[in-house]
């Protein structure tokens, strides 16, 4: 059989090779270096000779390209390769469906799963894993846990970890992933990684998401040990990701300037030479990081949301909101974000039957809702909070207190509390409900100091 020599490169992991196809600048060399990085092995760049071999479809470097492959700004740079059996064809010219089809293409009469790739993504090496580990299941006709690592049948947590220049936002980021239910812990020595994951594990009921801090204040820093540590875990199936803080060198400055602070590598040298000598330590860790984030410009509040935005866990909500209902007569809620007064609707505590009762009861609520006024109030409140409650979300904000007041906090500010909880999960903006002074019946002799004049004044 005539070998068949395509414009292609090949890299293979474990001796398994994967296709890169697509035009020139489609982004199949950058794959293929980040992958490499990784653990994979070049197998041919640019020219890939297919032939057929015990019934697989093997890959293997043209003679002429053999040990070389071409950068884009560098040039022709030596990598070894070696011939591998495909288990798997990515498209890098098409873009990628977020639920494909299967797939395959065909070469020597040889099917090869394909799927539509995007290779410039920053999950794309972790996705490539993924894509290969699911071929090779199909190839062999057997589970996909079956190619896992006994290791990995651990229920290991998602892990992240942040690191990057002092003063980029590391201390920043790591409190906006604890605000989306990561366990964060910050300046973790490398020799700990593996107690952390341990203690991650072994809780009651789904592990936490864990987030950790490594710079150059940890003891012992070491970033090509650090990056090869992170080799070893994800061989045993551990989702471990690396992002990596950084920031221009003259909002670095002005940044430790305007904190008087100094810098970790520069207690008694110039400014500038700790922060060179700080990205020459950390340069393995951005050449490996699945994720750089350059925070020059960026506010605490935009780092926050592009934290949230990239790195959040689509199950869990940034902001948690509270209704509290509560008595101007015992004073404002301390943590009040927004407040609203209900004085103005008509006050059960006057009708001797639901005087003793409170807002959650079915009767006072009835009776405080036909108020004429309750109706366009109300809706008018649940439609301002359903504007404001994503822009909160969308500025970082973790928390936000909604309190609704009346005099005594017994029953109008109760009933409504309850009611704007009802329309607000109705918009999809679910919210906690405190009552803070429902309980306080016996004060409501000593807040009148008169009868009333009208059915609408008085107490609660």
């Amino acid at each position: 059989m005539i070998p068949d020599t395509i414009h292609a490169t090949a890299v293979a992991l474990d001796g398994e090779a994967v296709l890169l196809l697509g035009p020139s600048g489609a982004g199949k060399s950058d794959l293929a270096l980040r992958l490499i990085d990784r653990g994979w092995r070049l197998v041919a760049d640019d020219r890939v000779v297919l032939t057929v071999v015990g019934g697989r479809l093997v890959a293997s470097v043209p003679p002429v390209l053999a040990g070389q492959m071409e950068v884009r700004g560098l040039g022709i740079v030596m990598e070894e390769t070696a011939a591998a059996p495909v288990a798997l064809a990515l498209d890098l010219a098409v873009p990628p469906d977020r639920l494909p089809e299967p797939a395959s293409g065909a070469w020597h009469g040889i099917a090869i799963p394909l799927f539509a790739f995007d290779a410039f993504a920053e999950s794309a090496p972790l996705k490539a894993e993924r894509a290969l580990r699911a071929a090779l299941a199909t190839l062999n006709n057997r589970p996909v846990a079956d190619h896992i690592p006994p290791e990995a049948t651990r229920a290991a947590p998602p892990m992240l970890i942040i690191s990057g220049m002092s003063g980029a936002g590391k201390a920043t980021a790591l409190k906006a992933l604890e605000d989306l239910d990561y366990e964060a812990v910050d300046n973790l020595p490398l020799g700990l990684v593996d107690t952390l994951l341990a203690s991650a594990e072994g809780g009651e009921g789904p592990p936490r998401p864990v987030a950790f801090g490594i710079d150059t204040r940890t003891r012992a820093f070491d970033a090509q040990a650090l990056v090869d540590r992170l080799r070893v875990l994800r061989g045993e199936g551990v989702d471990i990701r690396l992002v990596y803080i950084d920031c221009s060198d003259d909002e670095l400055a002005r940044r430790f300037s305007e904190t008087r602070r100094r810098h970790p590598l520069a207690l008694d040298r110039p400014f500038a030479d700790g922060v060179a000598l700080e990205r020459e330590l950390t340069a393995p860790l951005k050449r490996w990081a699945d994720l750089v984030m350059d925070t020059t410009g960026l506010s605490v509040t935009d780092l926050r949301r592009r934290i949230a935005d990239r790195l959040g866990r689509g199950d869990q909500s940034q902001l948690t909101v509270t209704i509290q209902s509560f008595g101007f007569a015992h004073g404002l809620p301390r943590n009040a974000d927004l407040v609203f007064d209900m004085r103005f609707l008509a006050n059960p505590h006057w009708e001797p039957e639901l005087r003793p009762l409170t807002g959650e009861d079915p009767t006072v609520a009835a009776y405080v809702a036909g108020d004429p006024a309750y109706e366009p109030a109300v809706a008018r409140i649940a439609d301002l909070l359903a504007t404001l409650i994503p822009g909160y979300g969308r500025e970082g904000k973790a928390y936000l207190t909604i309190a609704i007041g009346c005099t005594g906090g017994r029953h109008r500010s109760v009933a409504v509390s309850r009611e704007l909880q009802r329309r607000l999960a109705e918009t999809g903006h679910p919210a906690l409900l405190v009552h803070r002074d429902v309980g306080k019946q016996g004060n409501d002799a000593a807040i009148l100091t008169a009868a009333p004049t009208s059915r609408d004044g008085g107490a609660t």
